[in-house]
């Protein structure tokens, strides 16, 4: 990591250039939100627009226990990489592990939403304008939740197998950045999915 000489008030002080890792997540996080900010425009623009049913008010279901444990798990997260960052070893395993049950609570949840819209409810990608923006919306943030826990899993093996340590920190806090992402535009989905789309 180079240093570079910043003058305040005339006093050179020392400046390190921030943590790559940190940077390239920033970019992509920002790539990312692009990329959602383009689906969710256009749900709200198709909204209301299906010539044929259902229609959110009629299938949806809010999942109020789902949304907890997901933002629940950036809680989890956060403490996980603190931890860490101390050397609580037993603390961040816990924590960690907590993070990983919370995301695979929510998948179920959005597994179990999608089985009962599909073949309860006859809502398909293809039913319908809904159907076609609810599911592109819906499985985009389900693909990046998959995402995170594949690296969540993939970080709890090599800690279980001892190989974790507090110089791994800053990439475990790379990690946090994704998934507490991950969470917040949780909130924008649901915002705009269970609340203002029905």
């Amino acid at each position: 990591m180079s240093a570079a000489a910043v003058s305040f008030n005339g006093i050179e002080r020392p400046w390190d250039l921030p943590y790559r890792g940190k940077v390239a997540m920033a970019c992509l996080i920002i790539a990312e939100s692009a990329i959602f900010t383009i689906f969710v425009v256009a749900y709200l623009f198709y909204l209301g627009k299906s010539l044929t049913g259902p229609t959110p008010r009629e299938v949806l279901e809010t999942p109020f226990f789902f949304t907890i444990c997901l933002l629940s798990s950036s809680i989890t997260i956060h403490f996980a990489g603190k931890s860490l960052e101390r050397n609580h070893r037993p603390v961040f395993l816990a924590l960690w592990s907590l993070t990983i049950v919370l995301g695979g609570l929510f998948l179920f949840g959005t597994g179990r939403e999608w089985h009962r819209l599909i073949y309860e409810r006859g809502l398909t990608i293809s039913t319908n304008l809904f159907g076609t923006t609810y599911y592109s919306l819906v499985g985009l943030h389900a693909f990046h939740v998959t995402a995170g826990m594949i690296m969540l899993v993939i970080v709890a093996i090599f800690a279980f197998a001892g190989q974790l340590g507090t110089e791994h920190s800053r990439r475990v806090e790379v990690l946090s950045m994704y998934w507490h992402f991950v969470d917040a535009v949780w909130v924008v989905v649901f915002s705009v999915v269970y609340v203002v789309g029905r």
